[in-house]
């Protein structure tokens, strides 16, 4: 019997051969895109599911809340002072981890080397992540300062095919030449993981920070990683309860009043595996993902593969009228209802099987290209914990009954006798017609809904890359390593050559440039005000506004011939420094936002004032720096559109402007690059040459969510595809069954036009009640898109009438050929037609 089933179903799909094609290709596109999007949203799920022990280590973040504007600031990172008061105060805590990220200046052969993504440790860190090790012992590769430990790539970088374990390692830190052995070889990390490491070398916390001893008590100052490795069958939400009472026990009274304590921040315990796709995505390693993005793929796979589905089924109903004669026979014959829906799911069985077949061939082709420009590991494995045999298997069987179940259904039940009495070769139940175009309409929908997020997404996209920054971001070379020791002591004369290259217009030396991590926020008091306004306060030259194009709005900007202008803050602790900075005062400028931030009604009204700033959090001794606004300059946007701008208080100083802004000639870039490289090798050969072009910051700024865009709108031209596949049949078996009808109508005179409209129209009413589904759809959907970023486009009518035209288009375009076919057909020929 099933063989028999067989190759009635072969024979089937080889008489209608079109129509085979159709929909194998149409369910072999939507099943491939379903599983390349499966795939990679279960790639974004796996971070860090492969670290041992993962469900019982957290990550310590800081979630701050700003007092004037509400806006809330979530951190990966946190206060070194958080990991080890968490470590005493709840026993379930069995280790504590602390570590930050730096550049690492390795020595090799004279030359010397960088390494990024290094981590410098305090702490057990094999004890709390696990990472797979090669060669060394876990328990004591990192036991003491001075052992490094390298990834299997970086090893082979710095020792070629030599055995690493036992050599030594120069690492250049603080201005020092510092040995370091290797005791250990770790696999790369992976790069599903939220940590990011090329080499790992433990510090010893007291040397390191022996001119800067606050940093490890201090709950202002947030550059570091905490790691707890809790103890198993920990409840963490009994931990978060208690959390209240340990910031009132661990966080002095005058931090809080400074607003550096619990008051306006939280802190939260993360486990690894949802770092990833958490809320806090600032001071992290690696770029990371959000929850919605990963629901609206998942939403977006099953959309196309419901799309496949409801192609198959239109298509079955639409041919129901060449099967009916065969199901009537059949039913004469002996066959009873059962069997014909067993025959019509086994021949969705098998059409859905061959469709499998063909797209999983599509996705073993195209997954190394999405891998590759996801910069993901995406891979496809049909054996093993995460073998995809078995799901590919259950997709395969759901499809086939999904898209299979109501055909079988509507055909078995046609009878025998209406149909051979009337001998009729054209069938059609009554509400199928209905159907179909219900799920027209719903494909439709889907299609125009996704061409309207892909347009507002790009729009998006481009709008983050041109918007205005407040400044001339064009044309900047931006230098790091300019605070490393080797380099501070001769920034200054470095900043002069450089600006006397050729093709050099001007440098400024700057604690803040184009997507720079760095933020240095300090509390500023205002007369007749007890709570303090937290603003961000940067060091600057006095080239730094003329370099960086950022436009004066009222007052001045700095003058170096004032002494009063000059700010700058003691790199290490100075109390007779700070006494005399106190007792003298000194001069900033603010931008827009800052002068509103303190209360001032217009620019110019800020220009003159004084306020009081907290230039020394970690000596509250020696009071707030009273500090006279000089001048107000433009906002600027110096991070991610995602972000809101930052109020911002300017200081001439250099104590911290660890980066070089140079203005050069834009039609000589990489020219003025390598003569600027050149001078910075004879002032610092023992510190590698980090220069960037604004534009390449900016780009690499929104690098993963323009891959993001771009797969988006990938997937949603599938769909198209999908859809226009589903109406090119539709419309072609229904420009067959009306053959007649429209004869007829041309023997009593309707011209082509007339049919071609009569037909468009047909096709285009579902695509206009489509629009009125999807507009809602998609505004509300984009809607709380855009409200993610501090910068956005407006939601405007331009992108839906667009989709909406291109839709009926589309639809038009594609019944065309099979309209105007029929319409210019030979009515003689038309009314002998069955």
């Amino acid at each position: 019997m099933w063989r028999n089933y067989l190759t009635v179903g072969l024979r089937a799909l080889m008489k209608s051969r079109t129509y085979a094609f159709i929909n194998i290709f149409g369910l072999a596109v939507g099943l491939a895109a379903c599983l390349m999007l499966l795939l990679y949203v279960r790639y974004e799920r796996s971070y860090d599911e492969w670290l041992p022990n993962a469900e019982n280590v957290y990550q310590v973040q800081n979630f701050s809340t700003d007092r004037e504007t509400g806006d809330r600031f979530a951190l990966q990172m946190s206060q070194h002072v958080a990991g080890t008061t968490l470590k005493q105060d709840f026993p379930e805590v069995e280790r504590v981890l602390n570590m930050f990220g730096t550049f690492a200046i390795v020595l090799r052969g004279g030359e010397a080397l960088s390494v990024e993504d290094t981590l410098a440790v305090n702490g057990p860190f094999f004890d709390v992540l696990q990472l797979p090790m090669l060669r060394g012992d876990p328990r004591t590769a990192l036991a003491r300062p001075g052992n490094v430990v390298l990834t299997e790539s970086q090893a082979r970088r710095l020792f070629g095919e030599q055995d690493p374990m036992g050599r030594t390692v120069t690492l250049v830190l603080s201005g020092e030449h510092v040995d370091h052995l290797v005791t250990g070889v770790i696999r790369d990390v992976p790069r599903n993981s939220h940590i990011r490491a090329n080499m790992i070398y433990r510090y010893d916390p007291v040397r390191t920070f022996a001119s800067f001893p606050a940093y490890l008590t201090s709950w202002g100052q947030i550059s570091s990683w905490n790691y707890l490795r809790l103890r198993p069958g920990t409840d963490v939400s009994r931990i978060h309860a208690a959390l209240p009472q340990w910031e009132r026990r661990n966080i002095p009274a005058e931090d809080s009043a400074r607003g550096g304590g619990g008051e306006n921040q939280d802190w939260l315990l993360v486990n690894v595996r949802d770092v990833h796709l958490g809320e806090a995505q600032e001071g992290s390693m690696a770029p990371g993902n959000d929850e919605r993005t990963i629901t609206t793929f998942t939403v977006v796979a099953f959309l196309i593969l419901f799309m496949a589905c409801v192609n198959f089924t239109n298509l079955a109903t639409a041919r129901a009228s060449q099967r009916a004669r065969e199901v009537a026979l059949r039913k004469v014959m002996g066959a009873n209802r059962k069997q014909l829906i067993a025959q019509f799911l086994g021949e969705s069985m098998l059409l859905v099987a061959i469709a499998m077949l063909v797209a999983l061939a599509m996705t073993e082709l195209l997954l190394p290209f999405l891998s590759d420009f996801l910069d993901a590991e995406i891979r496809m494995h049909y054996w093993g914990e995460d073998g995809m045999l078995l799901p590919v298997l259950l997709l395969t069987l759901l499809v086939g009954a999904v898209g299979g179940l109501y055909p079988s259904f509507y055909l078995s039940r046609f009878q025998p006798a209406a149909v051979l009495k009337a001998n009729k070769s054209s069938a059609d139940a009554s509400g199928a017609g209905a159907l179909r175009n219900i799920l027209v309409v719903a494909q439709f929908a889907v299609s125009i809904g996704l061409m309207i997020c892909t347009a507002i997404v790009y729009a998006q996209t481009v709008h983050a890359r041109t918007a205005d920054p407040g400044f001339r971001r064009e044309g900047i070379l931006q230098i790091a390593n300019v605070s490393r020791r080797q380099v501070a002591p001769l920034a200054e004369a470095l900043a002069r050559e450089i600006g006397r290259t050729d093709g050099v217009a001007s440098v400024a030396r700057t604690s803040i440039g184009v997507s720079t991590h760095n933020t240095m926020g300090r509390a500023v008091h205002l007369p007749g005000r007890s709570e303090p306004i937290n603003v961000g306060n940067y060091a600057v030259d006095e080239h730094f506004f003329a370099t960086m194009g950022i436009e004066r709005v009222a007052g001045r900007t700095f003058d170096p011939n004032r002494p009063m202008d000059r700010l700058d803050v003691p790199m290490e602790p100075d109390a007779a420094s700070e006494r005399a900075m106190v007792q003298r005062g000194g001069n900033v400028v603010l931008n827009e936002l800052a002068a509103r931030r303190l209360g001032f009604a217009s620019p110019a009204e800020a220009v003159g004032r004084q306020v009081r700033v907290d230039l020394f959090p970690f000596n509250p001794e020696a009071g707030p720096v009273p500090v006279t606004i000089v001048g107000v300059v433009r906002d600027t946007r110096f991070r991610s559109i995602r972000l809101p701008i930052e109020p911002i208080m300017y200081r001439l100083g250099t104590d911290y402007a660890g980066y070089l802004a140079v203005r050069y000639d834009a039609s000589r870039a990489n020219e003025v690059r390598d003569r600027i490289a050149q001078v910075w090798r004879r002032f610092a050969p023992d510190v590698p040459f980090e220069g960037e072009f604004s534009e390449d910051i900016v780009a690499e700024l929104y690098n993963v969510e323009q891959a993001r865009a771009e797969t988006f709108a990938g997937f949603a031209l599938l769909a198209i595809v999908v859809a226009c596949l589903g109406l090119f049949g539709l419309a072609a078996f229904t420009a067959e069954r009306r053959t007649k009808e429209i004869g007829i109508r041309k023997v009593l005179g309707a011209r082509t036009n007339d049919i071609v409209r009569l037909l468009a129209w047909q096709f285009s009413k579902p695509v206009i009640i489509a629009n009125l589904i999807a507009w809602p759809a998609a505004w509300w959907v984009m809607r709380d898109w855009l409200n993610t970023f501090d910068a956005r486009i407006d939601l405007g009518p331009m992108p839906f009438v667009v989709a909406g035209l291109l839709a009926l288009a589309i639809a038009i375009g594609t019944i065309a050929g099979h309209a105007i076919k029929v319409a210019r057909a030979n009515p003689i020929l038309a009314l002998r037609y069955e």
